[in-house]
């Protein structure tokens, strides 16, 4: 904890959790997730987003996410989503657990390198108590993997297919 807040201190003063917040797009057709294709995270998220809408497309970027060398896994699976220029959006996260469990989203490389990212990134790391490092620095936090699912799919394919229904009706008014 007291390693926590030393590196809390030192990103809040170099100035990484001021730094402004992109927004996350309403209209999302493409999702990169950085998380474990092992755990449930993917399931949960993949399950959510299929059940708003369906359209849009989810790539998954594997990388651990628990022990010591997860940071570094979890850099190299962002720094390969950023060569991807389809994605709208990024969510990295994983399920809850201890704060040991989590504390590789607390590392120092790790928030650098969230900062430089071109792509708007939604942290959703454990539940809705836990809070990481990552959470500060990234352009949004999600108090679970589900709810950043959600977020990404605020427009539901419901939403959409009453917008063209009722824009077609105006069409058809006009002529």
């Amino acid at each position: 904890m007291l390693e926590y807040e030393a590196l809390k201190r030192k990103l809040e003063t170099q100035g990484l959790f001021n730094i402004c917040k992109r927004p996350i797009p309403k209209f999302v057709n493409k999702v990169g997730v950085i998380t474990s294709k092992e755990g449930a995270v993917v399931h949960d998220i993949e399950m959510t987003i299929a059940s708003r809408n369906n359209l849009v497309e989810i790539k998954v970027f594997d990388a651990r996410v628990q022990g010591d060398v997860a940071s570094i896994s979890l850099i190299a699976a962002l720094k390969e989503a950023y060569q991807d220029n389809s994605l709208d959006v990024l969510i990295i996260g994983r399920g809850g657990g201890s704060f040991e469990d989590l504390f590789c989203f607390n590392d120092e490389e790790l928030c650098n390198t969230i900062v430089k990212s071109p792509i708007p990134i939604i942290s959703s790391v454990g539940h809705e108590t836990d809070f990481t490092l990552c959470d500060f620095v990234c352009d949004k936090r999600a108090p679970t993997p589900t709810a950043a699912a959600t977020y990404v799919t605020s427009i539901t394919k419901e939403d959409l297919l009453n917008t063209v229904l009722n824009y077609e009706g105006k069409l058809k008014d006009l002529l």
